[in-house]
């Protein structure tokens, strides 16, 4: 197993290539707990020596800012990076858009700067280097991608995910509204932990709506509040038989048998 504790590391005398944040959502949501399998997965096929924080890991404070509890982000915030600090880690990766944004571009006003990945852009990467091979026979199920906010519009990536899905060989759907025009599942700005209001459709309906349209097999995502929110758009149209709606790194996990 090329993952373990950042203290089995710093016991061993030893550092890991790269430290997996794993962030609030794929720690304690059961079915989010499926991405950080398949990504650890994926790592480990391609040789990488992984660590995590385990129980030293806290919430990046990302809810708490968005929410406008700025003192309760900075008391966080100066909590992690005196963990990472610790454990001396200068590259980190993460399965959450909001982790990836708020350590990127938020840590370093406090302090703490390390080269930070989304986990697409990481799997990308290996795929480059020829660490992680992709299988070359057609799959042909149609999959639309749905770009995650604090991915796309927050930090312009949006080829990582897309060049991961066409090379895993799967029809690549683009929705009409994409890229910097695409519309948001409902959950960022800590929306996800709002009622919803009477009298209006929710976004997370409107947006399954959008993708339903192409009639896709999958609905392939990069964020575990997307995965949460676009299921449930799924399951109230009635079409979870139907439709799968995963990460890109289950997807890919999937091609190659690793799961």
């Amino acid at each position: 197993m090329a993952g373990k504790l950042m203290n089995a590391w710093a016991a061993a005398g030893e550092k890991p290539d790269i430290l997996y944040w794993v962030g609030c959502a794929v720690a304690l949501d059961d079915r989010a707990q499926r991405i950080a399998r398949a990504f650890t997965k994926l790592l480990d096929a391609a040789g990488v020596r992984w660590g995590v924080l385990g129980t030293d890991e806290s919430c990046t404070g990302d809810p708490a800012k968005r929410a406008g509890n700025d003192f309760l982000f900075q008391l966080l915030a100066h909590q992690n990076i005196q963990t990472l600090n610790a454990y001396e880690v200068k590259e980190i990766v993460t399965t959450c858009p909001h982790c990836f944004n708020t350590l990127k571009n938020e840590y370093p006003q406090l302090g703490g700067t390390y080269i930070v990945w989304h986990h697409t852009q990481y799997l990308y990467k290996l795929v480059k280097e020829g660490k992680l091979r992709l299988p070359d026979t057609a799959n042909g199920e149609a999959v639309v991608f749905h770009d995650p906010c604090y991915l796309g519009r927050g930090n312009g990536e949006y080829e990582a995910p897309r060049v991961l899905l066409r090379k895993a060989q799967l029809h690549l759907q683009e929705a009409p509204r994409s890229r910097d025009f695409s519309l948001c599942c409902g959950a960022g700005g800590g929306q996800m932990f709002k009622e919803p209001e009477p009298g209006r459709k929710d976004i997370n309906i409107e947006r399954t709506e959008e993708l339903l349209a192409l009639a896709p097999k999958r609905i392939a995502v990069g964020c575990p509040f997307c995965m949460t929110m676009l299921t449930d758009g799924v399951k109230h149209a009635g079409q979870q038989k139907e439709v799968r709606v995963q990460d890109v790194a289950e997807i890919l996990a999937e091609r190659l048998g690793l799961v």
